[in-house]
């Protein structure tokens, strides 16, 4: 039959075909590794604490190889600064994650609270009288905060923000700031702070244990006389005031057990240092990190004494600057389940996998549309080769028929496996078979009758051929 149609199909389009969708499959594989990858690296907050050598900074220096040794999912970078200052302006200008700093400076409107990292008491103290050195004159009588007026305060730390809270305390105690000198000592200028007689009495801003404020009080007292303790009796006031200040207690002879230092507990007040960080932070950011910190708080302390200190932030009460909502979560029990943060993201990607599914499926149906093209040939031919069994002349003629529809059919098969006929292709193509093994049937019988329809003029199909 020299019109019929070439039976041997486009097998080497079908691979190249095949190529593309495999290379597509690879790269659709790819980048989903990619992002899976990316969204399971840990997250990098960067710390901002100052100055080199400082407690602080050596809390956070240890808190970070801790951190990095046992959590998968956060880090932490350290950056050092000149001091909590800078800290916190770093974090405000977003060069840095968190910072720690002092609650009662100057920081970022948007700063909020992730932790604790200590809790530093006002302690005020006066000598009482000469110390062993009879040299030295008679200290003033300083009995409460109220006779500072006219006298000269010796301030242990460099700090502005310690000047700060000394006139704030003075203030609530109803005695004029610009009454007051002051001067301020390095924390390593204990000694000079102690042999400075025009100084009337002493103020040191730290935690109940702190090294400094401890050596301060003994070097005062060897050189001044006993310590006389000075209660900030409005403390609850101040603190009302002033919401980033606590009223506290000092508990007796947290400084010295015989004689007591002090002899009872005294009212003060407390500013605490803190790891904080932006609001817009992530919840889920910052909530690892709290996690982590205090999973390895532990850990830190047997490292640096002072990260015991460490604790989490009080989210039941009004206080500045406020609890970040991450770890305001952890704390309250209130974070959110893995589903209940990724539910719209998993309806999303059912979404878009039902939209790459069907995308994948045009696809596929735009790069066999010439394996549907094909098809429909074979069916047409085969429409065309029915017409011509119905006049067939001869069992050859039949045969020859059957054999030019076996390869169609052969040919057909093979691209439906392949994916290049769909089902409903396939439906179509039955029923134009069923047609064509009727008409066989049919006109078989008909010679094995012994007779031939009489045909109109023209080529045979033996003839065609």
């Amino acid at each position: 039959m020299s019109d019929s149609t070439p039976i041997n199909g486009p097998a080497d389009r079908r691979q190249r075909r095949l190529l593309i969708l495999l290379a597509a499959g690879f790269v659709a594989f790819g980048a989903a590794a990619a992002g899976l990858l990316y969204i399971l690296q840990p997250e990098t907050l960067r710390i901002a604490v100052g100055p080199s050598g400082s407690e602080d900074h050596q809390v956070v220096q240890e808190m970070a190889e801790a951190i990095e040794e046992e959590s998968r999912t956060v880090r932490i970078l350290p950056i050092t600064t000149a001091g909590a200052a800078e800290s916190l302006a770093l974090m405000g200008a977003g060069k840095a994650d968190l910072a720690v700093g002092r609650s009662d400076l100057a920081m970022p409107a948007d700063a909020q609270t992730l932790a604790v990292l200590r809790k530093n008491y006002v302690v005020f103290w006066s000598p009482s009288g000469r110390g062993k050195d009879s040299k030295k004159k008679a200290a003033a009588k300083i009995g409460e905060i109220a006779d500072l007026a006219g006298h000269k305060v010796g301030i242990i730390g460099k700090t502005g923000a310690n000047v700060a809270l000394l006139r704030t305390i003075l203030e609530g105690s109803g005695v004029p700031p610009d009454k007051v000198a002051t001067a301020q000592f390095g924390t390593e200028e204990i000694e000079k702070l102690a042999q400075d007689t025009t100084l009337d009495a002493y103020l040191a801003v730290g935690p109940l244990d702190s090294k400094i404020t401890n050596a301060a009080i003994v070097a005062t007292t060897r050189s001044r006389g006993a310590p006389k303790f000075l209660p900030v009796e409005a403390s609850e006031a101040i603190a009302l005031r002033h919401p980033r200040y606590e009223a506290e207690e000092i508990p007796g002879s947290v400084f010295n057990a015989k004689p007591a230092w002090p002899e009872d507990k005294i009212d003060t007040i407390s500013v605490n240092h803190l790891v904080l960080a932006r609001k817009e932070l992530s919840e889920a950011k910052a909530a690892a990190f709290y996690r982590q910190l205090f999973a390895v708080r532990d850990t830190i302390t047997q490292r640096v004494a002072g990260a015991g200190r460490i604790t989490k932030p009080d989210t039941e009460k009004e206080a500045e600057p406020s609890v970040h909502r991450g770890a305001a979560a952890v704390i309250n029990g209130t974070e959110r389940t893995f589903l209940d943060k990724y539910s719209d993201y998993f309806w999303f990607a059912l979404l878009l996998l039902s939209g790459i599914g069907s995308a994948a499926a045009w696809l596929r149906r735009y790069l066999n549309r010439d394996e549907r093209d094909d098809n429909t040939s074979y069916r047409n031919r085969i429409l065309a080769v029915v017409a011509e069994v119905r006049d067939a002349g001869s069992e050859q003629d039949l045969l020859a028929s059957q054999r030019e529809v076996d390869a169609i059919i052969a040919q057909t098969l093979k691209c439906y496996d392949e994916g290049a006929i769909e089902q409903e292709d396939m439906a179509a193509f039955g029923l134009v078979l069923e047609l064509f093994d009727h008409a066989v049937a049919e006109r078989r019988a008909a010679l094995q009758g012994g007779f031939v329809e009489a045909k109109s003029p023209g080529p045979t199909i033996a003839s065609r051929r």
